[in-house]
């Protein structure tokens, strides 16, 4: 079931830090990189967040989690943060996650963009699949590429 997420909660904030600190470790293994912003974020700062949050619990357990901002005028969905427990990687949790943003903004938003880090495979995969295109890699700190996505908003 996927539900919107109040991270000015501080359980509901410990629940997703919960998913999302093991998630950001596997990423930060994969892309050789353990700077990653969130694997620093606390409760305080996700109560502050000005991100939306959408999460995916199974059997009554957060699995997996979105965030967003939209541009002022509703026209971009730009994705800041999906992140799926290691325990629940590979049962398409981040594609419904995905799925799930995509229909809700769908009539509403031009273009949704998206970023990882450009040695992430599974999420390259997963947003190739989903109909994103790849727009460019670039260099967000030294030796650090992130791949930058974006898909039209009609799809």
């Amino acid at each position: 079931m996927i539900k919107q997420l109040d991270l000015t909660n501080p359980s509901v904030a410990q629940q997703f830090l919960d998913v999302q600190l093991p998630s950001y470790r596997i990423e930060a293994e994969l892309i050789g990189f353990d700077g990653i912003p969130g694997l620093h974020d606390t409760i305080e700062k996700l109560g502050k967040c000005q991100e939306t949050f959408f999460g995916c619990d199974v059997e009554e357990e957060l699995a997996g989690a979105i965030s967003f901002k939209l541009e002022e005028d509703g026209s971009v969905v730009d994705i800041h943060r999906l992140v799926v427990h290691p325990n629940y990687f590979r049962r398409g949790i981040g594609e419904r996650l995905v799925r799930f943003v995509l229909e809700a903004f769908r009539s509403q938003a031009n273009s949704f963009i998206v970023a990882t880090g450009a040695a992430n495979t599974p999420a390259k995969r997963l947003y190739a699949k989903l109909g994103f295109e790849e727009v460019r890699d670039v260099e967000a700190a030294p030796g650090l590429f992130i791949t930058e996505f974006t898909r039209r908003g009609d799809c």
